[in-house]
């Protein structure tokens, strides 16, 4: 995909596999705000997974050639955006580690991983966006997740875009920095304690009152909504990027079949 003018930054969006399989209305709406932000944006045809899941499960091998595949993808772009701080994490902290062994791919993995940036970290920490031109009429709350915060620093970025939408209020999530228990592969290695921390979660979120909950990382969301949508509970869970682009004709994720503990 391409769009804006010329002059203007070349975005390569790194899609993720959640959002490519699961939500692909993320993707889109990840567009829509990078070509509102004055990007270019290309969706490069040769990228798949990140790496993550054989990362975590020590993998290593898998993992860096999933990492040379991504790099030469999108070495041509002046930036990589992801809409996900897991996967954005995973390309601008940890490929680096992946590849320092190899003198052929270390430039290349450091040099890549200076231009990889969280989709909402981006569009407000390098394109300067104090607000978006978006309605929504809920009570919102918001869930940071862990790879997002903790590697990448996100925090105030999406609420400062969030508070701009018109007719939403945001209301704080107790906790809302503590693990929903998805962690990738660690719901699966370890479903009692991930279902233990994700009940843990949804009765803070319920404790809100809110209508919506929102956060940064599909996985995140889906696990969250999962045990939502098994307790009977009505309340929609969005990604942050389709609420600021006003892209909301898709069923809230807790409406679909959702994977988690």
């Amino acid at each position: 995909m391409q769009g804006s003018a010329a002059g203007s930054p070349r975005v390569g969006l790194f899609v993720t596999c959640l959002v490519d399989l699961f939500r692909p209305s993320v993707g889109f709406a990840a567009v829509k705000l990078l070509r509102e932000a004055g990007c270019e944006v290309d969706v490069p045809t040769r990228q798949t997974c990140c790496g993550q899941p054989a990362y975590n499960s020590g993998d290593k091998a898998s993992a860096m050639d999933l990492a040379r595949q991504t790099i030469a993808a999108f070495e041509a772009h002046d930036y990589v955006v992801a809409p996900s701080g897991s996967c954005a994490g995973m390309l601008k902290v940890h490929y680096p580690e992946l590849l320092a062994g190899d003198a052929t791919w270390k430039a290349r993995a450091t040099a890549f991983a200076a231009k990889v940036h969280e989709l909402i970290s981006f569009l407000v920490d390098v394109r300067g966006l104090a607000r978006v031109e978006a309605r929504l009429e809920a009570r919102a709350t918001y869930h940071d997740s862990c790879s997002g915060l903790r590697e990448l620093g996100i925090h105030g970025q999406p609420r400062q875009l969030l508070r701009s939408v018109e007719g939403l209020e945001l209301v704080e999530l107790t906790d809302a920095d503590v693990c929903c228990g998805f962690g990738g592969t660690f719901s699966v290695k370890y479903p009692d304690i991930s279902n233990a921390i994700v009940e843990r979660k949804v009765d803070q979120i319920v404790a809100t009152g809110a209508d919506v909950l929102l956060a940064g990382d599909l996985g995140c969301l889906m696990n969250m909504a999962g045990k939502l949508s098994r307790q009977g509970r009505r309340i929609a869970v969005r990604h942050v990027a389709e609420v600021l682009a006003g892209e909301l004709g898709e069923p809230a994720i807790c409406e679909r079949p959702a994977a988690s503990a």
